[in-house]
């Protein structure tokens, strides 16, 4: 499947934005205010937002709930729906575009659109692009059973497991490993 840069940008920007989101009541939010949501604007280069406000912080963290809605679907057709309704609320306006040194792209987002338009259409159109390859099932979820963060797998072979293998991934290898030595210890 090739993916452009913009397609890459968004699905670290969705996976990014779904991973803000508390895991439980007891977890504190990655979007706790309007400076917080600024930030996150500003790491990821999302152009053309104009100031952020309570509203703004409101939209997207219901736009969040939406993709990680996306993520958890059981197949490619509820993902289908559920990415259609998402950009079609965001009022998707396809455009070339080439700002800030880069070459020609799309922006799917209509001109002076909201954070939460602009990052439903952008980033929607980003997971549409795998649901249309028929790769919804590399939308992931971290399979460390205390770590449920949101990942796109783009190995080769479609085997990642693990949001991070050097974090979740090693230390459920290191625990196993243990657990076979002590078994074997007796």
């Amino acid at each position: 499947m090739l993916i452009t840069h913009d397609t890459r940008c968004a699905l670290d920007t969705v996976v990014d934005l779904v991973n803000t989101a508390p895991e439980d009541d007891a977890a504190a939010d990655g979007l706790p205010d309007v400076q917080a949501l600024a930030e996150f604007v500003r790491s990821h280069d999302i152009s053309d937002v104009g100031v952020l406000s309570e509203f703004d912080l409101s939209a997207v963290r219901r736009v969040r709930g939406r993709f990680a809605a996306i993520f958890a679907a059981p197949d490619a057709r509820s993902a289908a729906g559920m990415i259609n309704e998402l950009i079609a609320a965001a009022g998707t306006t396809p455009r070339l575009t080439d700002h800030d040194g880069y070459d020609w792209h799309v922006h799917y987002f209509a001109p002076g659109a909201s954070v939460a338009d602009h990052l439903a259409a952008d980033c929607g159109m980003a997971l549409a692009f795998f649901v249309v390859a028929g790769e919804q099932e590399r939308l992931r979820r971290c399979e460390a059973p205390d770590c449920r963060r949101a990942f796109v797998d783009l190995s080769r072979n479609r085997s990642r497991r693990y949001c991070d293998s050097r974090t979740c991934g090693n230390r459920l290898h290191v625990a196993a490993y243990r657990a076979r030595r002590k078994e074997a210890a007796g």
